[in-house]
């Protein structure tokens, strides 16, 4: 017969188990990757589950006009489009690195500008670690030159200018006044048309698959 105090003692036990326990810190992917978030290995991102998670991630928190949501996957690829408007010269590797530049998203989430400033700098930090991560995994550098993250940074901006006024209510003053009005490219005409979660995937990967080929790049792989 076990007394009140006994099974009292039993509970505490468990609970400091519990308690010693870490906190778990990794997730598992549909590939089967545990990706450790802490510690981000490359070898445990594939390029299938970044394409699922962005997908089925919504720009703006999903407040925008469609029928379908207009992605993180779709906003990448139209970065990639306004990068080679900017720099038509630019090899692949390059656009390869700005399709990937919300890539971090697939596992934290498309954060608004507002929130990522509440955040503070611990959430760019841990944001930089998984980018590196990505990078190192399909062959590009963990840490991207100047001159180049600042293109891609430049069509990041200028796909929201386009976003918001296309697809999130804003007026393009009110746009102009948050993100800037985009200089002359070729792209100015743009009707932006949310797809499908299907069709962004499908998208995603057809661009990747491409680019990795154009620019030989070489994924980084497990030892044997």
């Amino acid at each position: 017969m076990i007394t009140p105090m006994a099974s009292q003692e039993k509970t505490g036990h468990r609970s400091r188990r519990a308690a010693a326990r870490p906190p778990r810190a990794w997730q598992r992917m549909l590939s089967g990757r545990r990706l450790d978030l802490l510690a981000p290995s490359p070898l445990d991102i594939e390029i299938e589950d970044i394409a699922h998670g962005l997908a089925r991630l919504a720009r703006w928190n999903g407040q925008t006009s469609g029928t379908h949501p207009f992605s993180v996957a779709q906003h990448s690829l139209f970065v990639v489009d306004l990068c080679a408007g900017y720099r038509p010269l630019w090899p692949p590797r390059w656009k390869l690195a700005a399709l990937l530049h919300d890539a971090p998203e697939y596992v934290i989430g498309d954060l608004i500008s507002p929130f990522k400033t509440a955040v503070g700098l611990d959430y760019k930090a841990f944001e930089r670690k998984l980018e590196s991560a990505i990078h190192l995994r399909f062959g590009l550098p963990a840490c991207l030159p100047a001159g180049i993250a600042q293109v891609i940074k430049r069509a990041d901006i200028a796909s929201a200018y386009f976003e918001a006024v296309q697809l999130a209510g804003f007026s393009p003053q009110e746009a102009g006044r948050i993100f800037g009005t985009p200089r002359r490219t070729a792209l100015l005409n743009v009707a932006l048309t949310p797809v499908s979660t299907g069709e962004a995937k499908k998208r995603f990967l057809r661009r990747f698959r491409n680019l990795a080929a154009e620019a030989d790049l070489l994924p980084l792989q497990a030892p044997e």
